[in-house]
């Protein structure tokens, strides 16, 4: 069957709650009655047509994984927005939407639907797949992928090696070590585990879906390799489809921009923690950010404070060191133009310092959260924290001493009660918290 939605297209009837993924990616249809009592509608059973091709790329715009696929038969996700522009989105057009899911109908809880763009990004074009072998507007991208000189050489991979990866505008790749793409091939979520780092278990398709992930959005890659389970400061993976991609749900940061003054030092507290164990944690991974905006960050019920969206986010290995992508033309492909124009440049990985994440976050984020909330005296030295960490003239030194002062003038600040379950009542009891 035809899809009968747009590329990001995934389709809600007001007053329908079973999410419908119609990402024009499906090769599926949905049935639901005609008209449905409210009260009746949680009784409603959702019937599925799985097409052939359903779990397939075509018609799915590369359809990045299957985890979300399978989820319809044994899972739920319910929402009450419409997901497409041409049927009446609202203008303001999110990158995120509520849901809530459930693996037995009885207990819910809230999740994020994402669309795997960014601000920064330039929408992803079918088209320019197209383009790219001189087909028509309506060629089967999964073939034009197929016929790429990268993927031919995926095909012939064992590993997932640097070479494999240069080009891609991924962030996660500008500078990949073996052991980080490792990581990656033995956490990919959408193939069986086989708890091993050669690809011998991926299907043709499953290395297809990796690449198309990794070169569109690394976001759900980030995910399932540096689970929040263990301890890395990002929200559950749940699964993906399409350019869609579904998580556990946060509160976005900038609206808490007019929270207390306790909740505000609490969350500008937990914010610089986050990046300091992005700096520095047992695996030598640096993390770092190619540029920062307040709905990167979120927070959970508990009022907890995690990374949302993880788009922007590189990372460098420093115990095993990274092979720099090769800024050489020839290693440029359709796969590198998805979702930037073709000509855009990262940063060398040595240009990028420290102090990177922090001076963002001083001077974009952490203003808006602390400034005139506290007394005086207080303010003064918030401010002067502020101002030093923000300034990327400063030494790399420099800038992290600013940023602990600020930590250590925002502990006291914080108050130990039940609106902070995430460490409550542990701050009863143990200063740690």
């Amino acid at each position: 069957m035809e899809p009968q939605l747009g590329p990001e297209a995934a389709a809600l009837r007001p007053g329908w709650l079973a999410l419908l993924l119609w990402v024009s990616a499906l090769s599926c249809s949905f049935s639901l009655p005609a008209s449905s009592p409210s009260s009746l509608v949680s009784q409603v059973r959702t019937s599925y047509n799985f097409g052939r091709t359903f779990l397939g790329l075509d018609k799915c715009n590369a359809c990045i994984g299957t985890s979300i696929c399978k989820k319809f038969f044994k899972e739920e996700i319910r929402s009450d927005n419409w997901l497409a522009s041409h049927l009446g989105l609202p203008p303001d057009f999110l990158l995120s939407y509520p849901a809530n899911y459930s693996d037995d109908s009885k207990i819910w809880r809230p999740v994020e639907i994402f669309r795997l763009v960014s601000n920064y990004q330039n929408e992803i074009s079918d088209r320019r797949i197209c383009a790219s072998a001189s087909a028509p507007r309506t060629c089967s991208i999964e073939r034009v992928l197929r016929k790429t000189e990268r993927f031919q050489k995926w095909l012939q991979a064992k590993r997932l090696t640097p070479d494999l990866v240069q080009g891609l505008a991924s962030p996660l790749l500008r500078c990949p070590s073996q052991r980080l793409l490792d990581r990656v091939v033995r956490r990919y979520a959408e193939v069986a585990d086989a708890g091993s780092i050669f690809m011998d278990h991926f299907t043709d398709r499953d290395k297809l879906r990796l690449l198309y992930t990794l070169a569109v959005n690394s976001h759900p890659i980030l995910l399932q390799i540096f689970p929040g389970a263990e301890g890395w400061p990002l929200p559950q993976y749940l699964g993906s489809c399409g350019r869609f991609l579904v998580s556990t749900s946060t509160r976005p940061l900038q609206e808490f921009y007019g929270a207390p003054p306790d909740q505000a030092a609490d969350l500008a507290y937990q914010l610089l923690g986050v990046l300091e164990s992005l700096r520095s944690n047992d695996l030598n991974y640096f993390f770092y950010f190619t540029h920062i905006d307040a709905g990167m960050f979120g927070v959970f019920n508990n009022g907890h404070l995690f990374i949302r969206d993880a788009s922007a986010v590189g990372v460098i290995d420093k115990q095993e060191g990274s092979q720099e992508a090769t800024r050489a033309g020839e290693n440029k492909d359709i796969f590198s133009c998805l979702v930037s124009g073709c000509q855009a440049q990262l940063p060398s990985c040595e240009s990028v310092s420290e102090k990177q994440s922090l001076v963002l976050v001083c001077q974009k984020l952490l203003p808006r959260l602390l400034q005139g909330r506290f007394p005086s005296a207080v303010q003064d030295d918030i401010d002067s924290a502020l101002a030093q960490c923000g300034d990327s003239t400063r030494p790399d030194p420099e800038v992290l001493g600013a940023a602990s002062w600020l930590k250590h003038i925002l502990r006291p600040l914080r108050t130990c009660d039940s609106r902070f379950a995430y460490r409550y009542p542990d701050c009863k009891y143990n200063d740690k918290f």
